[in-house]
């Protein structure tokens, strides 16, 4: 039985899975689901009810880090998955967590109005796009001169915050954050990941 992963176009979590899942060449059946319906094939595969899912037979994967090392322990014909494991924890720990806080009150100011967004802005610089710069001045990639899934896991979230303000990102002193951020943009790969699809209903 081919693979089924539930997913959702603009969901960052989702991004990483569905291109961990195209470089490893998984064929797999993709439905798309609508936020406000979700299909109950989804929430009986995975109570928590977010995106994305990939149900392999009996194994049912729920988080997207899972998927990617899934993805690549069937295929890593690039070897991203020679990085670093302490590299690679202290990256995805900041991105998903105090990161990941600070992209929502950025993005949605409305949910904060106790916040400042000045704060909030240079908290998420300081953060995260100082490192990325300091590390992008010695190596291509994040963690080295080779793409890893460190790059792939964290770009659609560095893209989400480039998009609330797209005009106020341009302006930042990261340039080489912005010709990563680029590349990945402009790559086949995630082109590849971003068809729109019909919702699926059960």
């Amino acid at each position: 039985m081919m693979p089924i992963l539930y997913s959702y176009r603009r969901c960052p979590y989702a991004m990483r899975a569905r291109m961990a899942l195209k470089y490893a060449d998984i064929q797999l059946e993709h439905r798309e689901i609508e936020l406000r319906n979700k299909p109950q094939s989804m929430l009986l595969s995975s109570p928590k009810g977010t995106v994305p899912v990939l149900c392999v037979d009996d194994l049912i994967l729920d988080q997207s880090l899972d998927i990617m090392r899934w993805a690549l322990g069937e295929s890593d014909p690039d070897g991203w998955g020679a990085v670093d494991a302490d590299i690679s924890q202290a990256w995805i720990e900041k991105n998903d967590g105090p990161f990941k806080t600070l992209l929502d009150q950025y993005k949605y100011p409305n949910r904060y109005p106790d916040l400042n967004q000045e704060t909030v802005f240079s908290a998420a610089i300081d953060l995260m796009f100082k490192p990325m710069e300091a590390a992008l001045q010695s190596n291509q990639h994040l963690s080295g001169d080779q793409m890893t899934w460190i790059d792939v896991a964290i770009f659609p979230f560095i893209r989400q915050f480039a998009m609330v303000n797209p005009q106020r990102f341009n302006e930042l002193p990261f340039t080489l954050v912005k010709q990563w951020l680029n590349q990945h943009i402009e790559s086949e790969l995630f082109h590849s990941v971003m068809h729109k699809y019909p919702a699926w209903i059960d």
